[in-house]
């Protein structure tokens, strides 16, 4: 049986290759020049002479503990001492600067989380009567003061995260007032306090904060537009949770998660898997981004189940919460397919939202839509840069047993404290994602048996791996981990042979009105169908830009002949990256590369990954991966 196997220290573990790329940047842009001290904007709105007269219930204080956590990571994972000392001084700023009854926001005191409100009204983003973020940055601070203790531990970090954790308790059990009340998005947006809840009992091991944890989410379910977990148990969809934004919700998922992991309730991991499945077979772009934006529905809330539209939108804070939860769901179940979902957003949508300076990132990323590099302090830089800095810790793991596993395929090195072994080194070497082939060498302090686990993408049929030179027994299985039990020695290398094809995936816009006949007979008749067609190679989506130089769509119709006849892989060569060409006979060939890179990625660059298919009269090109979206609308008579 699989025991809890937490993230790694990002100490010891180098990625190079597009992930180690976009580490570099941020270290060197973001996390850098962002935040330094006391004096940057995002942290002299804490300072108490500011914060009086705040009264605008704005959300930027949650830069700071966003800031927190990923320059933590970074700081740890690469030595940096500059970054160091500008986490410790902002950390102590924050600290010194905290009210004696734990507040550590930007609000002044009539608009704080602790103050009553007066009943709000129904409003369709579930608003509060006084628009309010105060929970929310709170929230990050909370966990951003617990990363800063866990890899520089210091008695007052910890000291001032818990203060804030009593505050809240005091205030949803003694101060007569709702987690729901609280946040947006019917409340969505405080009771990601579930989260730090949860963390801070891992912190102190202290009963009050799970008692925290519980209070948040019985109230979480007590409010009847949001029920969190009764909804998610019954099988709704993640559009009809609350309002269905989707970076709220997944920040909540993560936090069941973790209460499951506290608490050992079944019912919070079956709630957090449900609603896991509802995103992943609903409500993910090819690129593996939670995205929204299709008719009237906010933006950034997950579209109504079978709406598609390639003009839909990725929120990049949404992703960094699609991340972490699958985090959680990989540690707690050792499954694949939750480090599947993590590589595929990360070599696609995360990769695709961040520029190549580490400075600047997309607020929202778009299938087929024009880059557009965000300004001021949009939430989803800050939120894009802690996204980086989860891969480190994510890409190995180490169980109790001994067993080593490989979570991300990336150029680059492992040293990790093994029980068996002593210190051991993994080492790969690999152009992945651009090709299949990894070499994994394996260099243990001394010889010592234990298992190698490899993991196996679903969309590699016929894998294959050696050891030494010689092929291993066993099948590989796609979307699985694949177990090499031995004794390691040093000069062991393991190579996988991981076959990439192109595939071509279908998406469909298609609706059925659904009524009764005057008889009781059912009618269903189709009103709407669109077809699109995109296309993937190994773990990255690909895309191209505009069609002939000027047009933002194209319909094809593709060859009635054998896919590989028409849409081939040219693997990289040199500085070129691999790139596929769509052959379609009746035009010049189609273009395609890597989603993530498409157009430079400069600001202004246009990215196609979906094409208009022809109507259902064109040829029929044959077996592809369906990637339908229904919609089923009942009439006004049903």
């Amino acid at each position: 049986m699989h025991r809890y196997a937490p993230a790694l220290d990002p100490t010891g573990i180098v990625l190079r290759g597009p992930l180690g790329e976009a580490l570099d940047a941020n270290l060197g842009g973001r996390l850098s020049h962002f935040i330094v001290d006391e004096t940057s904007p995002a942290i002299a709105l804490f300072a108490p002479e500011r914060r009086r007269h705040n009264s605008e219930g704005d959300w930027y204080g949650e830069h700071a503990g966003k800031w927190l956590s990923a320059a933590a990571k970074a700081a740890a994972r690469s030595g940096d001492a500059r970054l160091l000392g500008n986490l410790r001084r902002v950390a102590d700023f924050l600290v010194s600067v905290q009210e004696p009854d734990g507040y550590l926001g930007t609000y002044a005191p009539e608009r704080r989380f602790m103050r009553k409100q007066p009943p709000k009204p129904v409003s369709w983003d579930g608003a509060p009567s006084v628009r309010t973020w105060d929970i929310w940055a709170h929230a990050y601070l909370i966990l951003g003061l617990l990363e800063v203790h866990k890899h520089f531990p210091e008695p007052r970090y910890l000291d001032a995260a818990r203060r804030i954790g009593r505050l809240c308790l005091r205030t949803l059990s003694d101060g007569g007032i709702d987690i729901t009340e609280l946040g947006n998005h019917f409340g969505l947006s405080a009771t990601v306090l579930l989260d730090p809840a949860v963390e801070l009992y891992f912190a102190t091991g202290e009963r009050d904060f799970l008692d925290l944890a519980l209070t948040v989410l019985g109230q979480a379910d007590a409010h009847p537009p949001l029920a969190l977990l009764t909804r998610a148990l019954a099988g709704f969809d993640a559009a009809e949770i609350a309002t269905g934004k989707a970076y709220q919700l997944a920040w909540n998922l993560v936090g069941l998660a973790k209460l499951h992991r506290a608490s050992g309730h079944a019912d919070y991991l079956r709630a957090a898997e449900s609603l896991w499945r509802s995103i992943r077979e609903r409500h993910l772009t090819l690129g593996g981004g939670p995205w929204g934006g299709v008719a009237h529905r906010s933006r950034e809330v997950f579209n109504a189940p079978g709406a598609f539209s390639p003009q839909g939108y990725v929120e990049t804070c949404s992703t960094l919460a699609w991340i972490q939860l699958n985090r959680e769901l990989l540690a707690i179940t050792g499954q694949a397919r939750y480090a599947e979902e993590i590589e595929r957003s990360a070599y696609n949508d995360l990769l695709a939202a961040q520029a190549p300076d580490g400075e600047d990132w997309c607020y929202y990323v778009f299938p087929n839509g024009r880059r557009v590099h965000t300004t001021y302090w949009r939430c989803c830089k800050s939120s894009g840069a802690m996204a980086v800095e989860e891969l480190p810790g994510v890409a190995y793991a180490l169980g109790e047993d001994g067993s080593t596993t490989v979570n991300l395929y990336a150029a680059g090195s492992a040293r990790i404290a093994h029980p068996l072994s002593g210190e051991l080194l993994l080492q790969q070497i690999t152009d992945y994602p651009f090709d299949g082939a990894i070499r994994i060498q394996v260099t243990p302090q001394r010889a010592a048996r234990f298992a190698l686990r490899l993991r196996i993408p679903s969309w590699a049929q016929g894998a294959r791996i050696e050891v030494n030179g010689a092929a291993v027994a066993g099948e590989p299985v796609a979307g699985d981990y694949f177990a090499i039990e031995r004794e390691w020695r040093e000069g062991d290398t393991v190579a996988l042979q991981l076959p990439m094809r192109p595939v071509a995936h279908r998406a469909r816009n298609r609706n059925v009105q659904e009524s009764r006949a005057p008889d009781g007979s059912a009618v269903a008749q189709e009103v709407l169908h669109h077809e699109y067609v995109g296309f993937t190679c190994g773990p990255l989506v690909y895309a191209t830009g505009l069609i002939d130089g000027f047009k933002s769509e194209e319909t094809v119709r593709l060859p009635a002949a054998p896919e590989s006849d028409w849409l081939q892989w040219t693997p990289p060569a040199g500085d070129a990256p691999p790139q596929l060409q769509l052959r379609l006979g009746y035009r010049a060939p189609l273009l395609f590369e890597p989603y993530y890179r498409a157009g430079g990625r400069s600001d202004g660059a246009w990215r196609l990954t979906w094409l208009s298919l022809a109507p259902a009269d064109a040829a029929d090109p044959g077996p592809q991966r369906d990637f339908a979206h229904d919609a089923h609308a009942p009439s006004k008579n049903s």
